[in-house]
């Protein structure tokens, strides 16, 4: 079948992209839709063109293996059919169905005129990738939207409702289907002989432009986008739209897609998006293990967690019921609820309409009959192994017997839970991040018994909820929070030694975190932390620090009692002299030497340290895969995408370089410090994860 299908609709030829799944702009799409444009145009009884795509989709973009290759695609190029358009005599309308995305937005962009469905989105996400859009996207969207919204769109890769794009000029109609309004428009325009519309030579919106607009956003976009490339260079191109000539801005924005596909953010933001899709695939789930439907949840706790669980569900469209024992709790909750929404609505990420509709799903109950009809049910309740049995041997009782059994420990035993059930195929552990409304990462837990329909079930409804899924084995902390044990306890090593909390946090956070480690443990409460440590067991050769039991007994439980590794005026931290005199104060009594540490050395011991545990994790199978880790730690713990996530930054780090960090650090931190059999073995061959 040919990429792009041309016919006749009277005297309107219609060239339907049709590359399924998503209508990607691949080489033989690109030479079929420049073919037809020419056909179209030599052909005397078509007077106006219409482009659409296939099965409900415009066109998602680019095709996502080219640009992976990092070389440069083959001609036609989109500018290509882009300047066949703009150079044409008759009129072109593009008629978008689903969503036009990327270099299918730009494509539409060269247009004369663009009919979209009221459900359809648009918009240019190639920063999500490290790139700019590389068509004259930066260019077309800004003169005909203004530099404002371009900047806001582009540098977010925000998805834009078709009712917003026609709000701001960059779709003309609205119509159902969009396919007919586009015929109607493209007929109308070729009868009344109307001018056509070429987006890249409007000057109106990009007059009189004043320079303190690209000043105050630069100001506003620094600490969301601090070290990362693609979203400077959009606002440069946004920028040289105002202020240079079109033949200018348009080199200058194609200066900066090359700069930017050539460069290891690109390269590492592509690894994460294939692994992000990568990490859906679960050995041994063949075709015939089918998920169940899951029509309606439960809740068992609605403290945060809970709350947030629960409203994960009802933004998905399920019923969802929430049970507390206590009356005043469960209000709690569901005040908790009520303020969210409220909040996303007073923001204007949220309509009314759409919060009250998800509120109506959320129901609020103080007895086990909730749970009669719920498809699965998630145990939210405090992290404590004994009360977490004595829910699920309730829940054994009272849920249906095909109901899954979920629990959303962190760090516990999902095998020791099961077995306080007579179904432990049917328990499998769900571990949500906070807050579980926003967070993208759910890393699902499989135990001892999991049946494989209880995996494909929650891996399938985490795509329903809209979240990235990591299946892991079942060990202490799993993949994440094991692996950040050793993360956490380094830095007060380093501590010990000699670094300051401030000279710690600079250096993770000019690694591209959006925290430091000890701004975080302000941030949870050290006494939370202090908890947690608590209920977990070290190895007789390993230690905790004193650090932190000692400033929680000093009442610094961070930013809630405005003091913890830093003092805190509101949420601005300030170094304290009295934290670094507790510091050294342990450093005497344990007698150490403090002295001057290299923020090189920072970053080895608090990294390698991520890389090595997360090799042993791949070795063992809690991960499937070493870019599983990645997933579960750029999605759930804030590392930054544009640098891959730990198992890809260390590889082209140097893994030999982390055996090294290992080694040294070994004889007086304990046993599991020395470097994993894995990475040694894939250090002396020099070979990668997957090789």
């Amino acid at each position: 079948m040919p990429a792009v299908n041309y016919r006749l609709e009277g005297e309107v030829a219609v060239l339907t992209i049709a590359n399924p799944p998503v209508n990607a702009l691949s080489l033989a799409v690109r030479e079929g839709l420049l073919q037809g444009l020419q056909r179209a145009e030599q052909e005397r009884a078509v007077r106006a063109v219409v482009v659409t795509g296939a099965d409900g989709t415009f066109a998602a973009g680019a095709d996502i293996n080219e640009v992976a290759s990092g070389l440069v695609l083959q001609s036609p190029i989109t500018r290509e059919v882009q300047a066949q358009m703009e150079a044409g005599t008759k009129p072109i309308v593009a008629a978008i169905e689903g969503v036009a995305l990327g270099g299918g937005f730009e494509l539409a962009l060269a247009c004369h005129f663009r009919v979209a469905a009221a459900s359809a989105r648009v918009g240019l996400p190639e920063v999500k990738l490290g790139l700019i859009p590389g068509a004259g996207g930066t260019q077309r969207f800004t003169r005909l939207a203004g530099p404002q919204a371009a900047l806001e769109a582009i540098t977010s890769g925000a998805h834009l409702p078709a009712a917003r794009a026609l709000e701001l000029g960059l779709v003309d109609e609205l119509a159902e289907p969009p396919l007919a309004g586009a015929l109607a428009l493209a007929r109308r325009a070729a009868a009344e002989g109307r001018p056509l519309r070429i987006a890249s030579d409007l000057s109106e919106r990009i007059r009189d432009v004043s320079p303190e607009l690209f000043a105050a956003f630069r100001r506003r976009l620094e600490p969301k986008a601090r070290g990362q490339l693609a979203p400077w260079r959009i606002v440069d191109s946004i920028e040289a739209a105002c202020t240079l000539p079109k033949e200018a801005a348009f080199a200058r924005e194609r200066e900066y897609f090359i700069e930017c596909r050539d460069s290891p953010q690109r390269q590492a933001l592509v690894h994460v998006f294939f692994a992000e899709r990568e990490a859906r695939k679960i050995p041994g789930l063949g075709a015939q293990v089918s998920a169940l439907p899951i029509r309606r949840a439960a809740v068992i706790g609605a403290g945060t967690m809970g709350a947030g669980i629960a409203m994960t569900f009802a933004n998905a469209g399920i019923p969802v019921s929430v049970l507390e024992l206590s009356g005043e709790a469960l209000e709690r909750g569901l005040s908790l609820v009520r303020s969210n929404y409220d909040g996303s609505v007073a923001r204007g990420s949220l309509t009314r309409e759409r919060a009250e509709r998800a509120l109506a799903l959320i129901q609020g109950w103080t007895g086990y009959q909730a749970l009669g009809t719920a498809d699965i049910v998630i145990e939210a309740v405090f992290e404590d192994l004994k009360v977490k049995q004595q829910v699920f041997a309730r829940l054994d009782q009272e849920a249906a017997p095909h109901a899954i059994l979920a629990t959303n420990t962190s760090t516990l035993d999902i095998d020791a839970i099961a077995a306080s059930t007579s179904r432990p195929e049917r328990v499998v552990g769900t571990h949500f991040f906070s807050p579980a409304n926003v967070m993208r990462l759910l890393e699902n837990v499989r135990g001892k018994h999991t049946s494989p329909q209880t995996i494909a079930t929650v891996m399938a409804l985490a795509r329903t909820l809209g979240k990235i899924a990591v299946l892991a084995g079942n060990c202490d902390g799993f993949i994440g929070n094991r692996m950040l044990m050793f993360y956490g306890a380094q830095a007060e090593f380093l501590l010990e030694e000699g670094a300051t909390p401030e000279q710690i946090d600079r250096v993770m956070e000019g690694f591209g975190f959006a925290m430091g480690p000890l701004a975080v443990r302000d941030l949870a409460g050290n006494d939370v932390g202090l908890a947690i440590r608590k209920g977990r067991r070290l190895p007789p050769d390993e230690r905790w620090s004193p650090i932190l039991e000692r400033l929680v007994g000093e009442g610094r439980l961070g930013q809630k009692a405005g003091k913890g590794f830093y003092r805190y005026e509101g949420r601005t931290r300030i170094p304290d002299a009295e934290v670094l005199a507790l510091i050294e104060g342990v450093s005497r009594d344990l007698g150490i030497q403090r002295r001057q540490i290299p923020d090189e050395e920072i970053l080895d011991r608090l990294l390698h340290p991520l890389v090595n545990e997360g090799a042993r994790v791949v070795e063992e199978g809690i991960a499937i895969r070493a870019s599983d880790v990645d997933v579960v730690y750029v999605n759930g713990y804030g590392f930054p995408a544009y640098k891959g996530g730990p198992m890809y930054w260390g590889r082209q780090a140097g893994l030999a370089r982390v055996v090294q960090t290992m080694r040294r650090l070994a004889p007086t931190h304990g046993a599991r410090w020395r470097p994993a059999p894995l990475l040694e073995r894939l250090a002396a061959s020099g070979k990668g994860w997957n090789d």
